[in-house]
């Protein structure tokens, strides 16, 4: 704990230094082309954002499986057919002092009907009434294509790493793949991945040596997890306190503390505690509460807003990185703004359609974003002012137009079935 700590400190990571202490947490760009692939705008959105005095990035989605998408635009990388794109991509931060950290994900059953071929999950369970008309029953996944996931995650990382990008992240939070395994509610396998916390926790944590194995040192390897589901019957802080534990004793390099789930949608601030507002950001306490208990650095996202409340946070300890995200989406010097002592521009608000179901979801807390993310990947300004519904509409209709393209081929499986 230190009174002088503020976030115009640099931090080194597996050698890296991260010139200041903000990072922009993920947010889903949809900027790919069909086939996953780097496009143009892409580059051009992270160029625009390095430019505006970012410490470090973490990309949006990246997903390991072609088979396996959570939307249109998203990129993939399971093999080496976009290193060149790729390299372009980490190149950019190399450019402007950002090292970059690509986010692995597998969405499991956290994908639009009609997406994909099919979804897979730990079990078969699907969502309740109010998410059933979106996102359909997965099937059970067999243990032969839990390893081959695991591979997966291990191969993505080295592809990163061979592109020039400094670090991963598992994505291990919002109901994704690795989140679900975590879930009693949503993993109810009676095999070695499933029912107790060490079993439901395998997955995880196998993706994490997965991954050492093939990028070997110098490179960042993170997670970002769930404080709590927010569910009953979930992911419960006590699981998500032995979970860090068990990273932090492997060696991992950052742990992102996050929370939530679309069907409990925390990460987008849907329901703020008194405590909460007054220290702006979701997910400080939980922080506040693994700090003693583990060595590596902690990075909190969600609800920063002031630089008094960023330096706040890191002066009481709790966490080493402020991770900043939906401001970044209209104000992309927001960084550079902040480290001269201004406060981010424009105030976040609950983004609404007024179609309730949609709404409750949170799922509009991410595609109105990435609306903006196509605009400043055109070369263009950002507009605060966007209307919700026309982006539903545009959602929607891009949604339709990609279950009616061809589906994708089925990708290669390294393990016998």
């Amino acid at each position: 704990m230190s009174s002088a700590l503020n976030i115009t400190q640099p931090l080194t990571l597996q050698g890296y230094t991260l010139k200041n202490r903000l990072i922009k947490g993920a947010m889903s760009e949809a900027l790919s082309n069909t086939a996953g692939k780097v496009t143009p705008e892409l580059l051009k959105l992270y160029e625009t954002w390095a430019q505006g005095g970012l410490g470090c990035s973490i990309t949006g989605n990246v997903m390991i499986d072609i088979r396996a998408k959570n939307e249109p635009g998203v990129v993939v990388v399971e093999d080496e057919s976009d290193l060149v794109a790729l390299s372009q991509w980490a190149a950019l931060g190399k450019r402007y002092n950002m090292p970059q950290i690509v986010q692995l994900s597998h969405p499991g059953k956290q994908c639009p009907k009609g997406l994909n071929k099919e979804t897979v999950a730990p079990s078969a369970i699907g969502y309740g009434v109010d998410m059933a008309a979106m996102f359909g029953t997965p099937r059970a996944l067999t243990e032969a294509e839990i390893y081959d996931l695991i591979k997966r995650f291990g191969e993505s990382a080295r592809i990163c790493k061979k592109a020039g990008f400094e670090g991963v992240q598992i994505h291990g939070a919002h109901g994704y793949l690795v989140s679900s395994f975590l879930s009693p509610k949503h993993n109810q396998r009676t095999d070695q991945w499933g029912g107790s916390l060490e079993n439901r926790m395998r997955f995880l944590i196998e993706s994490f040596k997965e991954i050492r194995k093939q990028t070997g040192d110098n490179f960042i390897v993170g997670v970002k997890l769930n404080s709590s589901d927010f569910q009953k019957g979930g992911f419960s802080e006590e699981d998500s306190l032995i979970v860090v534990q068990a990273l932090d004793a492997l060696g991992v390099d950052f742990i992102e503390i996050s929370g939530g789930t679309y069907e409990a949608a925390a990460m987008v601030g849907a329901k703020k505690k008194a405590s909460t507002v007054k220290r702006e950001a979701y997910f400080l306490e939980f922080a506040e509460k693994i700090r003693s208990q583990v060595k590596t650095t902690l990075m909190v996202t969600g609800g920063f807003r002031t630089r008094q409340g960023m330096d706040a946070a890191l002066q009481s300890g709790a966490c080493d990185l402020i991770g900043i995200a939906r401001p970044l989406a209209v104000e992309t010097d927001a960084p550079d703004n902040l480290v001269a002592g201004q406060d981010v521009k424009y105030a976040v608000k609950p983004i609404k359609t007024g179609i309730k179901p949609f709404d409750d979801m949170g799922v509009m807390e991410i595609i109105w974003y990435a609306a903006q993310f196509r605009t400043i990947g055109q070369g263009k300004q950002p507009n605060p002012n966007l209307k919700p519904l026309w982006v539903f509409a545009k959602y929607i209709k891009g949604n339709i137009k990609a279950m009616l393209q061809k589906k994708p081929t089925a990708g290669r499986l390294r393990a016998k079935q």
